[in-house]
């Protein structure tokens, strides 16, 4: 296995890994592998794929037009 260095962690990013390998009952060094792990995990964005579905979400939505009024009354109707 390989060894890696990291120098100058943030003591709050430091602090909120320790918080998490706590949680999960996991050494700090094996919390850093998960994140390491789930990170490299995400696939990477099909460009074309999104720009091909962004474009149909247009078609289908282009003669929906709202007023700013609308969008006013929906946001505060959604902050009571």
């Amino acid at each position: 296995m390989a060894t890696l260095t990291i120098k100058n962690i943030p003591m709050d990013v430091y602090e909120r890994l320790k918080r998490r390998a706590k949680a999960n009952r996991r050494s700090i060094n094996q919390e850093v592998i998960a994140v390491i792990e789930r990170a490299l995990e995400t696939p990477p964005i099909d460009v074309d794929s999104t720009l091909e579905r962004t474009r149909k979400i247009r078609e289908l939505t282009a003669q929906y037009r709202l007023r700013e009024e609308e969008l006013e009354q929906w946001k505060n109707e959604g902050r009571k």
